[in-house]
């Protein structure tokens, strides 16, 4: 079962960048989210992360999401079953 993946960005955001290419080099659909362009969904990212930075990335939905700040391939390797050797 596939699990819905969602990262709130900004534009200049370079970890960003890194974890959309490795979602896309690994066919892992995401919805993003750019929290310089809405300040509603930065303000969600807050709730959710208590973190002001970006990338934070929800992996699933409900009280099974997990949230991943920065980019940390490893884990969201693991938790997305993809990019393992």
């Amino acid at each position: 079962m596939d699990k819905s993946v969602t990262i709130y960005t900004t534009p200049t955001c370079g970890y960003c960048k890194a974890a959309k290419a490795f979602f896309q080099e690994n066919n892992v659909d995401y919805t993003e989210v750019d929290v310089a362009a809405d300040q509603e969904k930065a303000k969600e990212m807050i709730e959710l992360s208590g973190q002001m930075g970006v990338p934070v990335i929800k992996v699933g939905d409900g009280d099974d999401a997990e949230l991943v700040v920065g980019f940390d391939q490893n884990h969201l390797s693991q938790l997305l079953g993809v990019g393992t050797a």
